[in-house]
């Protein structure tokens, strides 16, 4: 059974990143660059040590030490381009905002289009309340599709905050009519109507973006604070009910609900142009991060936090983008910013303590999460992800009994409570307690029907026991109709049919499973063993010996090298116990990262 070592699956929905998918491929790469050829050595403490070094160190994603090598290749060649602009990103990733903007200022000269260095200046002149200047160095900005939305938006909040709210929504009409810049220019064109007291232009606005996306949490938000502070209650209400019928339920959302139905009016989501200004660099900042963008993800990111400091859903965004990075210290470090009286403070603690596991402290991990089931006697949620902890480091009793205590609390399961049924059968089956392991993913199923991972489980299951075969092989084939790009169900279809004695099909799928994961040791060896079975034998002992360089498990690697010298025989077969369906490494969690930003 193939194991992942953090079965997080995050249920976070890029509502603002889908629409902007084919934009960002026409986005510029943050950390693109060519090597210097200064002539000199790569020795530590050189030039070109110092720049190796700092590409090393960007390349591991370690931006404050990537900085400080950079910084270091600058003054040892200050009039270098390239330097120069690799320097100033990754100190603005940093956010050492007074050595950017000196950097900033010093690239302008050489590159004036310099899409990056003008935001950084825009922002800066719009703090100093200089919007005349700010307004030309966004302009400045506008070459690309991402840079063209970010540099228009900005200029309009400019313009609001200039006074000048006709000519800030006239800007927002100047935007592409494709649907990925119509919803920011919905969006936006709302918020500066509500601060400017155009209240029904605003609510127009609300309507069209939220009727476009619901599912989006900002402009659910957004409109429903609009709505209660036009005094139309019901509307608020009916409002933020629907976002969440198209969600589950986020934490910022739930608060809201509670708060509006006790009768308090809280304020709009944008007060001010400031908050404006950082909700387009925070919007498209999280669309990158998450479509692929990291690195200009985690840059936009940090402009929003020096526009708007406390912006707790800016500092998770940006503890995903550190995530994604594998930066966890930094990524614990974000989320520490978040104050215990926000309502993300809880889900924040899960998603400190899935960091904690992936820096190895299961300790710390589990001690945190112990913490919050004992503050917390009625939340699922820490309860599953010590289950899911427990279970990447194959602690399966353990984490069996978090489950069964999670299902405990559930007075009647639900479609989203699959994954914990789901999970506790993986645990059960471990375990070596069938009976318990199908019933639990029988139930999962009962309660998710088209869930490709327990219909491949439990379907592989049970064509390993050589029991109710129709139903298995139509379960594993679902499940590959479901995801038919993904590896382990295909191999779960091929290695069911070699399992039941039909060769052909069994090469198809297993060929196929190879292209879609050349990396899994277990596929590669399903097919050595398959090609031995239908006389190809050489193939055989290549998919073997191909199967041994993939790091595979101790016991595994001594049956490989015995049949690549002696064959498939009945000691060299692969063991059923490496059979079972593979588990891909989107094994969910229903806790999982547990703060989504742009639901």
């Amino acid at each position: 059974m193939h194991m992942t070592t953090d079965n997080r699956a995050s249920p976070r929905q890029w509502a603002w990143g889908s629409l902007l998918a084919i934009a960002i491929l026409a986005a510029p790469t943050a950390y693109s660059e060519v090597v210097p050829n200064d002539g000199q050595d790569a020795k530590p403490g050189t030039l070109f040590g110092n720049y190796l070094a700092g590409r090393v160190a960007r390349s591991d994603h370690d931006i404050l030490a990537a900085a400080d090598f950079y910084s270091k290749a600058l003054a040892g060649d200050p009039t270098n381009e390239i330097i120069l602009e690799q320097t100033f990103l990754l100190e603005a990733a940093a956010a050492h905002w007074d050595r950017a903007a000196v950097l900033a200022t010093d690239l302008v000269k050489a590159e004036p289009s310099h899409r990056i260095a003008r935001f950084l200046l825009g922002i800066e002149a719009f703090k100093q309340e200089k919007f005349t200047e700010a307004d030309e160095h966004f302009t400045a900005a506008r070459q690309g599709p991402i840079a063209d939305l970010t540099s228009t938006l900005a200029r309009a909040w400019v313009q609001q905050a200039d006074g000048k709210p006709d000519q800030a929504l006239a800007t927002l009409d100047s935007l592409s009519d494709a649907d990925w810049a119509q919803f920011y220019q919905r969006y936006h064109r709302a918020l500066i109507a509500d601060i400017s007291n155009r209240h029904v232009l605003a609510r127009e606005a609300y309507a069209q973006a939220f009727k476009k996306n619901p599912g989006t949490l900002r402009v659910a938000d957004a409109y429903t604070r609009s709505a209660v502070n036009g005094k139309n209650r019901k509307l608020a209400v009916q409002t933020l009910k629907a976002h969440i019928a198209n969600t589950s339920s986020h934490p910022l959302s739930a608060a809201l609900l509670a708060e509006i139905e006790s009768g308090e009016t809280p304020p709009l989501l944008v007060a001010n142009s400031a908050d404006g200004l950082a909700e387009v660099f925070y919007g498209i900042g999280d669309a990158l991060a998450g479509e692929g963008g990291l690195d200009m993800g985690i840059i936009f990111l940090q402009m929003a936090l020096y526009l708007k400091p406390d912006f707790p859903l800016a500092y998770v965004a940006l503890a995903e983008a550190y995530d994604g990075a594998k930066k966890y210290d930094q990524e614990i470090e974000a989320l520490g910013r978040i104050g215990k009286d926000s309502p993300l403070w809880q889900s924040v603690q899960i998603q400190n303590a899935f960091a904690l596991n992936a820096l190895e402290r299961v300790d710390d991990a589990k001690a945190l999460l112990e913490k919050l089931i004992a503050e917390n006697t009625k939340d699922i949620r820490p309860l599953d992800a010590l289950g899911n902890i427990m279970r990447s480091h194959e602690r399966y009793a353990e984490a069996r009994d978090y489950y069964t205590r999670a299902i405990a609390l559930i007075e009647k399961p639900t479609k989203e409570n699959w994954a914990l049924y789901y999970s506790r059968g993986v645990s059960n089956e471990r375990l070596k307690n069938w009976p318990d392991a199908e019933a639990d993913f029988k139930k999962a199923l009962e309660l998710s029907p088209d869930e490709s991972l327990v219909l491949n489980y439990l379907g592989y299951s049970w064509v390993d026991q050589g029991v109710h075969l129709q139903q298995a092989m139509d379960y594993i084939r679902k499940a590959v109709q479901l995801k038919p790009d993904d590896g382990y169900y295909v191999d779960s279809l091929g290695w069911a049919y070699y399992r039941l004695g039909n060769m052909p099909a069994a090469v198809e799928h297993l060929e196929r499973a190879v292209e879609l994961r050349p990396d899994d040791p277990i596929i590669n060896d399903h097919l050595g063993d398959v090609y031995w079975q239908v006389g190809r034998k050489l193939e055989a002992k290549y998919q073997w010996q191909q199967a041994l360089t993939l790091k595979p498990e101790n016991e595994q690697a001594d049956r490989l090298k015995k049949k690549i010298v002696i064959g498939l025989t009945e000691d060299t077969a692969t063991k059923a116990a490496e059979t079972k369906a593979i588990e891909p490494e989107t094994a969910p969690s229903a806790a999982a990262k547990a703060v989504g930003t742009t639901q």
